[in-house]
């Protein structure tokens, strides 16, 4: 997570002093925060931290958002075969998802003309890395069987933000959690420039010149709606989980009372 944090920082060139510092001040944090949760006998706010890989997907599709936006802008200066191999597939991903009422239409009208070639290159790269961590943890669920085939899933550990008791049907509530988060994380990159774009009117008007800005801003519209989707798969296979789990668990009672009877 530090080094998350560190990377455009670090891959940037002309970078202010006291903006290093307020970003190592915030990596030391954020890895300390982290540090804590996983050794912790009870996490307070990390989920699905005893079922892995799922923290360690979102956290290497964040990470190559990231550490490859830095590449593409840091190529502006410093070309290279490779950043400019980046930038050349993050132009043809978004001008290919850049038509009218697309995601990345919106996020372009959002800002000034002067950014529209940069957000689009951005758009289209952390796209493609979003898309490639929801495929792969599809993977995991349905083919894997994530989270089963490590044993035993502890809803305590897993889940310290959802409480059992709180009222209702667990499974039910597990479903319905589930569909909110993928339905949500499917309309966020649509309703996330809309806000953005109303902010900016109410406010003042929104520049991306700041390459870490620009590297921040992108990373997040398109982590932030995938790791939605895979959170609400993963809760909708825990409610099959416990499903299945009672059902056997029925079905076993049965049998105990038609022995007993018999």
């Amino acid at each position: 997570m530090s080094l998350l944090l560190a990377t455009p920082a670090l891959r940037l060139p002309n970078i202010a002093v006291d903006s290093s510092q307020v970003v190592l001040l915030m990596a030391m944090l954020a890895g300390f925060l982290t540090f804590a949760e996983y050794n912790a006998k009870s996490p307070s706010i990390v989920e699905f931290c005893d079922a892995g890989p799922f923290n360690r997907l979102r956290f290497v599709a964040l990470f190559s958002t990231v550490f490859m936006l830095s590449l593409i802008t840091k190529g502006k200066t410093d070309p290279t075969a490779v950043t400019n191999a980046l930038t050349s597939i993050g132009m043809i991903i978004g001008n290919a998802i850049d038509f009218p009422f697309s995601p990345v239409r919106l996020v372009v009208l959002m800002l000034p003309n002067t950014a529209d070639a940069d957000v689009v290159t951005s758009a289209g790269l952390s796209y493609l890395i979003s898309l490639i961590a929801m495929t792969a943890f599809l993977f995991l669920v349905r083919v894997l069987n994530w989270p089963a085939r490590k044993g035993a899933f502890n809803v305590w550990i897993n889940l310290p933000l959802f409480d059992p008791t709180a009222g209702g049907d667990v499974l039910l509530r597990l479903r319905r959690d589930a569909r909110f988060n993928v339905a949500l994380g499917f309309l966020l990159p649509f309703f996330i420039p809309a806000v953005v774009k109303i902010a900016a009117d109410l406010i003042h008007p929104i520049s991306l010149e700041n390459p870490q800005t620009l590297i921040w801003t992108m990373s997040a519209w398109a982590f932030l709606p995938a790791s939605m989707i895979m959170r609400g798969i993963a809760m909708g296979k825990i409610a099959d989980m416990i499903e299945e789990k009672r059902r056997r668990t029925y079905a076993n009672a049965a049998q105990e009372n038609g022995m007993q009877l018999a």
